[in-house]
């Protein structure tokens, strides 16, 4: 199931977003994918942005952030010129839940968020390589539009497109 997030779910968002930094840094050593973050930086994008998580059981397994603001500097001269763009953020799925379906549920979450809230787009940015989910995000519908290079770590952009 995934759901809006609530200011009482901001612990486990935590304690899952720092578990899938510390997997990242394991399997890819540090670099951006390894930040790790506070319960204080997670309710300060609850109030700036909407959260989704996916519940299993009792537990958030996944989770993933649509803010209507540029949170950082993803440049936005590759994208398609819109009205009303999200930019998707965090896109995280516990070490033990990955390859399960849920961050394709995730997507597909932010992509029914973007129709409801007659967003034209969803922009995303991911690093290149091994570390980043480029393939995913092209199996999920999106494409790619643009690369920029950030320190030795090349960034890709991905967009996708409201019909």
């Amino acid at each position: 199931m995934i759901l809006a997030a609530q200011p009482r779910d901001a612990s486990a968002i935590t304690a899952l977003r720092n578990a899938v930094a510390d997997h990242m840094a394991e399997r890819f050593g540090p670099g951006q994918w390894s930040a790790r973050t506070t319960r204080a930086e997670v309710l300060r994008q609850m109030r700036a942005s909407q959260i989704l998580v996916a519940w299993e059981s009792e537990n958030i397994v996944g989770t993933v952030r649509l803010a209507t603001v540029n949170p950082r500097a993803m440049a936005s001269a590759g994208f398609t010129p819109v009205q009303s763009a999200l930019f998707l953020l965090g896109l995280a799925v516990a070490p033990d839940y990955q390859r399960m379906g849920i961050g394709r549920r995730l997507i597909e979450a932010a992509q029914d968020q973007a129709r409801q809230r007659r967003a034209d787009a969803l922009w995303l940015d991911t690093v290149e390589g091994q570390a980043g989910a480029g393939p995913f995000y092209l199996r999920c519908g999106f494409r790619r539009v643009a690369t920029a290079g950030q320190g030795n770590v090349p960034v890709v952009y991905y967009e996708w497109l409201v019909d």
